[in-house]
């Protein structure tokens, strides 16, 4: 009998092949200037399209939403181009493809953004953490401003035209990149936000950025296609959250709920690290408040995932650093076989090596 992992399901309007999905993977292979993804992305997720869904690499939706050198965006026409060609590859092969929407807000340095300006967020408050510069290396973030009150509009407009970008691009959806310490979590947890207008102070006011994204994203395309990611219990990027069950607990009843969302996407713990938490913080009571599809991520193996998807505490689950080394990781899980190492100095930047040279298992065994 097949097991439940390796069986189809529905994400919202989206169906696919199996319940293991490629996590979104900063990659920093794109063209610099134009933000125009690297034509050897159309071969590297072709090689993975056997996922039941892959998402993207989180993409900037517009000049100021940029915080690593070489990162890909989605809002101009050069960029839907570039797109058009690794949308067509994946579905050649079968598989679907979603791209991450992403707004870096403070994550970011002047070096990267239009005119030499400073990054944006919701309040003045530096990020003790560092950014990616072509031809420096790891460098701190610059200091950012606040957006004021009347430039949210704008930034909320720019999710919806990259996600109908996006669907232009022939994407099957995108999932809006609320999670690890960028623009909309900089709003919802509290660890940053002073505002003291309608984006500030409340619970209720701190997630209003998230909302009005929601809506303008589900109103631009169909909210059957349209996934979430959100990092409840995650310190990254320099920020925490003084009361996460109650600040995502409203999130998601509030703004996620009842939308008919493609799927809800969690980080459970620590972004690329831990997965225990605190007394008192779970992860199945933030599950159980969204009526759709829960996609687990953060350190899954083989068997953790297997458990995970039979008792139905989740529907899918990505997979990150393991499906970089792995293209054929879904044929690997399912023949409980080797998986490849991962070579991390290949993670970020570069050509094809540690890209789109990881062998298969038919290669290994073939050699």
């Amino acid at each position: 009998m097949t097991h439940p992992l390796f069986t189809p399901t529905r994400l919202g309007d989206i169906e696919i092949a199996n319940r293991i999905a490629l996590a979104p993977l900063t990659r920093n292979r794109a063209d610099d200037a134009t933000g125009v993804p690297s034509p050897l992305a159309a071969e590297y997720y072709a090689q993975r399209a056997s996922g039941g869904l892959l998402i993207t690499e989180a993409s900037q939706i517009s000049p100021r939403g940029k915080g690593y050198a070489m990162t890909p965006g989605i809002y101009t026409p050069a960029q839907v181009e570039g797109w058009k060609a690794i949308t067509s590859a994946v579905h050649a092969r079968g598989g679907r493809i979603v791209i991450q929407l992403w707004h870096v807000g403070r994550i970011s340095h002047s070096e990267l953004l239009p005119g030499g300006e400073a990054p944006v967020s919701s309040s003045a408050t530096p990020a003790a953490v560092k950014t990616f510069l072509k031809d420096r290396g790891f460098v701190e973030t610059s200091a950012p401003r606040a957006l004021r009150t009347d430039e949210i509009p704008g930034v909320v407009a720019d999710y919806a035209r990259a996600a109908e970008r996006a669907m232009e691009a022939g994407f099957d959806g995108v999932e809006i990149h609320a999670a690890n310490g960028y623009l909309i979590d900089q709003f919802l947890k509290d660890g940053i936000n002073r505002r003291d207008d309608a984006y500030g102070g409340s619970v209720e006011n701190r997630a209003r950025l998230l909302g009005e994204v929601v809506d303008a994203v589900t109103g631009a395309i169909p909210a059957g296609r349209v996934g979430i990611r959100l990092s409840p219990f995650s310190g990254a990027n320099d920020l925490l959250d003084s009361d996460p069950m109650t600040t995502f607990s409203h999130a998601i009843g509030t703004h996620l709920a009842g939308r008919g969302m493609a799927y809800l996407h969690l980080v459970e713990g620590q972004t690329g690290g831990p997965r225990e938490l605190a007394e008192g913080r779970s992860i199945p009571a933030l599950r159980k408040l969204f009526d759709g599809a829960y996609m687990a991520n953060n350190g899954y193996d083989r068997d953790l995932a297997m458990k995970t998807v039979e008792s139905g505490a989740a529907d899918v689950v990505a997979f990150g650093r393991p499906f970089i080394a792995n293209p054929d990781l879904v044929e690997r899980l399912a023949a409980d076989a080797p998986l490849n190492e991962g070579d991390a100095a290949t993670y970020y930047g570069g050509g094809a090596e540690g890209y789109t040279d990881y062998p298969t298992l038919a290669q290994t065994r073939a050699a």
